[in-house]
């Protein structure tokens, strides 16, 4: 088990590894890829560079000062976090335990452009399967979706509710999909119903039945994860002290999915301050033990 999980490899993640490791701290980084910055073709506004660099450089040599340092590097796709005293952060290819978590996993990404669903938010649109499954007991849901993330929420949803679809959206599935799990691939239109959710219509004109549609779009990003544990989100950022620490005690977040000015340097202190007061967290608690 670790002491700190940091879901996250860019400038803020890395930052933050780079004092847990410092400080003595079982680190575990986890992610997939650079996020924006790897399309960053060059920077020249960050401290310390007398040429120009590129976000892809600068991401290498991150991961390489937070392996040299001592952190673990996972390459995994996370789908979910919960907690049992420790966090529980389910990926891919894994389970991962840890005191403490710092999301580091850039902006969330926009939902998708459908008519009636920012509408339809919080009736009978969600963005959480284990928040809010309970609500649809017995009923026909929807997912949508095509990768492991819209899998991950299909499966959590499938155990309580009547019926779940999973809709791609005119994608192909990314995963495999149990047969219990119907997969309609045709594109949508909208999202009707009032005041709450009735129905999916589709490009052909054909509605769907449903009472809940859940959106999983791509992978879970930081405010997804958020979410699920319960922490307080503001539009598509997550809400933080001056510590970084979110409402939800040993839950932290730092970087883009604050909000604010999205630059290098900013979510470099964040992961720094971020890093700070899980250290102190993790000390206090042995002392307790």
């Amino acid at each position: 088990m670790a002491d700190v999980i940091i879901l996250g490899n860019g400038p803020a993640g890395i930052s933050a590894a780079a004092y847990t490791t410092r400080a003595g701290l079982k680190t575990t980084v986890i992610g997939k890829d650079g996020g924006a910055l790897l399309k960053a073709h060059k920077i020249e506004n960050y401290y310390g560079f007398a040429e120009p660099v590129s976000g892809e450089q600068l991401i290498h040599d991150g991961l390489e000062q937070a392996k040299r340092l001592g952190a673990e590097l996972v390459s995994d796709e996370v789908v979910g976090i919960t907690y049992d005293g420790d966090y529980v952060v389910e990926a891919k290819n894994g389970v991962y335990r840890s005191a403490a978590v710092i999301l580091a996993t850039g902006s969330s990404r926009s939902a998708p452009k459908m008519e009636g669903l920012r509408r339809l938010e919080g009736h009978g649109v969600s963005y959480c399967a284990v928040c809010d499954a309970f609500f649809y007991r017995g009923k026909s849901v929807a997912v949508l979706g095509n990768g492991e993330y819209a899998l991950h929420e299909a499966m959590e949803l499938l155990p309580v509710v009547g019926s779940v679809t999973l809709l791609t959206n005119g994608k192909e599935p990314d995963v495999d999909i149990p047969r219990e799990i119907p997969v309609d691939k045709r594109e949508i239109t909208s999202l009707e119903g009032d005041p709450v959710l009735s129905s999916v219509v589709f490009k052909d004109g054909e509605p769907l039945a449903v009472s809940g549609v859940f959106v999983a779009v791509g992978v879970a990003g930081s405010t997804d994860l958020a979410r699920k544990l319960g922490a307080e989100i503001k539009g598509s950022s997550i809400v933080v002290d001056e510590t970084m620490q979110s409402n939800i005690p040993g839950l932290y977040a730092a970087g883009d999915c604050t909000g604010g000015l999205l630059q290098v340097a900013k979510a470099v202190y964040e992961g720094a301050q971020a890093a700070s007061s899980v250290i102190k967290q993790v000390r206090i608690a042995a002392k307790k033990s």
